[in-house]
């Protein structure tokens, strides 16, 4: 029992194997074509949270990009939770996992040379949260830099779709660490309204409401979902508009909302204080009520968190 817990498993094709044994060949279709589909769910207090919100996304993607993995929805889900729980034992408990669920077209016959498996692969892997990368931002707030690489429009592919087709996001990442090494790219659709980062979806607070661009050109993320819920139950408007930068310039606050960190401040952008160039009293209004649905400090954990890190 020690051995099989000496390092993470990771599922793969059908099998859960040691992390170390999990390979994919040079010519699956995720690394020649970029033709994958993901999700990412994180832990609290070592379970997952809105796993099942997670699979409804993932399985939209594979009818969109339609590739059938044989399993239903709720095999994943187990398969998923069998991982976490296991992995789960290696880490510290106060520490918890992201969970990342990914599915390729399969291996490319051309590549390869040879008869492959042209059915979909399928993977489930954990890693344990990185709090480290987050902790001075949620203290004092990203700075966000828009770049001159615009986001992929949707009549490439449905934004509603996750993928790992972003090398766009990766070039604009590249740009904006040019204005700053620490900064985050926010991307502009091609009529110049504010889209989303490479891992987060974007807000501003205007007078009381939170704004969100519109979800034609952005994925509507299940933390954003998640800020909608309590916005509803604190009694905060939320809209849905197209926003631009001199908006959120002259916006009281901004925030970002990802899995990893639920939300978080957004002090800067291009270079330029937003509101009073600090976190401001809706995103620990915000923070404080994510915190009591799921029974953790969210803030709290991230800052020891990242002190048990090293940093």
């Amino acid at each position: 029992m020690e051995q099989e817990l000496s390092e993470p498993v990771v599922y793969l094709n059908g099998a859960i194997v040691p992390a170390a044994q999990a390979h994919l060949p040079i010519f699956d279709a995720g690394i020649v074509q970029g033709a994958t589909v993901a999700e990412m769910t994180r832990t609290f207090r070592h379970r997952l949270w809105r796993l099942h919100d997670h699979l409804d996304r993932l399985f939209g993607a594979l009818r969109h990009t339609r590739m059938d993995i044989g399993m239903s929805q709720e095999e994943l889900a187990r398969i998923s939770e069998e991982v976490a729980a296991r992995n789960a034992q290696l880490i510290d408990q106060d520490d918890e996992l992201g969970l990342i669920q990914f599915v390729t077209a399969g291996e490319n016959p051309m590549y390869a040379g040879r008869a492959v498996r042209t059915t979909p692969t399928v993977c489930v892997h954990t890693f344990p949260l990185p709090f480290e990368r987050w902790a001075k931002k949620m203290e004092t707030g990203a700075h966000v830099v828009t770049p001159s690489i615009r986001h992929v429009p949707p009549q490439c592919y449905d934004p509603r779709m996750k993928c790992r087709s972003r090398m766009h996001f990766f070039l604009a990442d590249q740009e904006a660490r040019l204005v700053d090494p620490d900064a985050i790219s926010l991307l502009l659709d091609l009529q110049g309204n504010i889209a989303e980062t490479s891992a987060a979806n974007f807000l501003m607070v205007d007078r009381g409401t939170i704004i969100s661009p519109t979800t034609v050109n952005t994925l509507p993320g299940i933390s954003r979902a998640m800020v909608i819920e309590l916005a509803a139950k604190l009694g905060i408007p939320f809209v849905e508009r197209d926003i631009q930068v001199d908006d959120v310039m002259n916006a009281g606050e901004a925030l970002l909302t990802s899995t990893p960190y639920c939300v978080m401040p957004v002090t800067k952008m291009n270079g330029a204080a937003i509101g009073g160039g600090r976190p401001g009293p809706m995103f620990r209004r915000l923070l404080t009520a994510w915190s009591e649905v799921v029974g953790v400090d969210i803030g709290r954990q991230i800052e020891e968190g990242a002190r048990r890190q090293g940093h």
